[in-house]
């Protein structure tokens, strides 16, 4: 009886069967062991995947999407092969994007926004479909004085290290602080700028300032921006693509992660479940407690991702006849202060480059379901008929992407009681790390300077 239950012990093992042996092996080539696991592979969580490899890291790279880029999207229109950026176009021109740019081989020149923009520009209110008689936008001569008020608050450029306690003036309505300031000529460019804050003159103007920060007033001011030579923003994500090769799971899912000894993640892939383990965690997708349902979070982490506000944000190419041609269309409020767009709305139209082709960007102070976003744009483009504006024929989208949630807010109390302190806290803890917007802002530069010098302490 005893040799049975050894016998019977030694086959629970798979010891001596051929099929339970190439199964464990099975197992074994189904996980993945790295260093640093990445999840989202956005512009943060790209950058720190490239980089941590340069440092000697090895690292993998769970996204969702087919492909990495995150925010960073592109249409390529079949008729004409024309190319066109439907999130970001340019790159504020940091020491960290020009050696990053360098670094995967993408040329870039340097030239004024206007250079994303170009052609004519109409001013209509959406609402009506009507052009706003009378209007132009006010040339933005304050520049220079709200880059000085911004340098007061150097430490903005970094991330959320904020004073204690927190200057008032941070805390203050985008609306107050203007006003506080006259700052008259601005509202508009800001507003421009800051599409998927929301109602923009209701935020604290830390936010605000963040986004639209003191060097980014200097690439303004001095039409320094990077400009992919490609004319494809997207040039950069198919390069780290290639480098990260394998490294990288594509349409893929995290089930679960288990960080309590260690980090495990289980990832639904097109292949399979795999099993990722790894020392270290890199979270770069917005950390609101259901995105982030998989991952056994503490209660610290829940309590603080619970108090982010979402903002709301869209885009798409649109395809539409009618519209005089290189010109781009503004939503401009009749009646609104400053004549900032009403939201939800159409921010803005512009030529994508090929005949009937428009960029379309959308928001909202509230979440709209694709559908909805949708039909509303049809909606406020049809107007522009009706009201006589432009003959424009039935809109019919080509391409369509949710950004949502887009900027994560807290509320002036929760600011002022130290939340971006605890949240700075977050940092290490669990051996996990987090990057992306919520932790700066978003612009794609910003996020890797803060990814950077993050960097030491993932690869420590």
């Amino acid at each position: 009886m005893k040799i049975m239950a050894a016998s019977g012990v030694v086959a629970a093992t798979g010891l001596f069967q051929p099929g339970v042996a190439a199964a464990a092996d099975e197992d074994r080539r189904r996980e993945i062991s790295r260093d640093v696991a990445v999840i989202g592979g956005g512009s943060s969580g790209t950058y720190a995947a490239i980089r941590l490899r340069d440092l000697g890291k090895s690292v993998v790279v769970v996204e969702a999407k087919g492909r990495l880029g995150g925010h960073t999207e592109l249409y390529v229109d079949p008729g004409t092969g024309t190319v066109s950026n439907m999130g970001v176009v340019t790159w504020h021109n940091l020491p960290e994007a020009r050696r990053y740019l360098a670094r995967l081989g993408v040329a870039v020149k340097v030239a004024p926004i206007t250079q994303a923009s170009g052609g004519a520009t109409s001013y209509v209110d959406f609402r009506t479909g009507k052009l706003v008689d009378g209007f132009t936008p006010p040339v933005p001569t304050q520049l220079p004085v709200l880059r000085d008020l911004i340098n007061r608050h150097p430490y903005l450029e970094y991330g959320f290290d904020l004073p204690d306690p927190v200057p008032p003036e941070l805390l203050m309505s985008w609306g107050d602080f203007l006003a506080e300031h006259g700052l008259d000529t601005l509202p508009g460019m800001v507003a421009n700028f800051g599409q998927g804050l929301g109602d923009i003159m209701k935020q604290p103007t830390l936010y605000v300032m963040k986004n639209f920060g003191a060097s980014l007033i200097d690439d303004i001011l001095n039409g320094t921006f990077l400009f992919p030579v490609s004319q494809n923003t997207s040039e950069l994500y198919e390069r780290a693509t290639t480098v990260l090769g394998d490294d990288v799971l594509l349409n893929s899912q995290v089930t679960r992660v288990d960080r309590s000894c260690g980090v495990v993640l289980e990832v639904a892939t097109p292949d399979g479940p795999r099993i990722i383990r790894a020392k270290k965690l890199v979270i770069a997708v917005p950390p609101l407690v259901d995105n982030l349902s998989a991952i056994d979070l503490s209660a610290v982490e829940q309590a603080l991702f619970g108090r982010f506000r979402p903002g709301y944000y869209y885009t798409g190419v649109v395809r539409v006849a009618g519209i005089p041609d290189n010109t781009a269309i503004q939503n401009v409020g009749a009646d609104t202060s400053f004549n900032l767009p009403p939201l939800p709305g159409i921010y803005g139209m512009s030529p994508a480059g090929a005949a009937d082709l428009y960029q379309m960007k959308y928001g909202s102070t509230h979440a709209l379901t694709d559908a909805e976003v949708q039909a509303n744009t049809i909606a406020d483009i049809n107007r522009l008929r009706a009201a006589g504006t432009f003959p424009v024929s039935t809109p019919m989208f080509e391409a369509y992407s949710n950004h949502s949630p887009f900027e994560l807010t807290v509320g002036n109390a929760d600011i002022a009681d130290g939340f971006y302190r605890c949240l700075i806290a977050l940092q290490g803890n669990l051996d996990t790390f987090y990057t992306g917007g919520a932790f700066h802002t978003q612009d794609s530069a910003m996020l890797w300077r803060f990814t950077e010098n993050l960097l030491p302490r993932i690869a420590a």
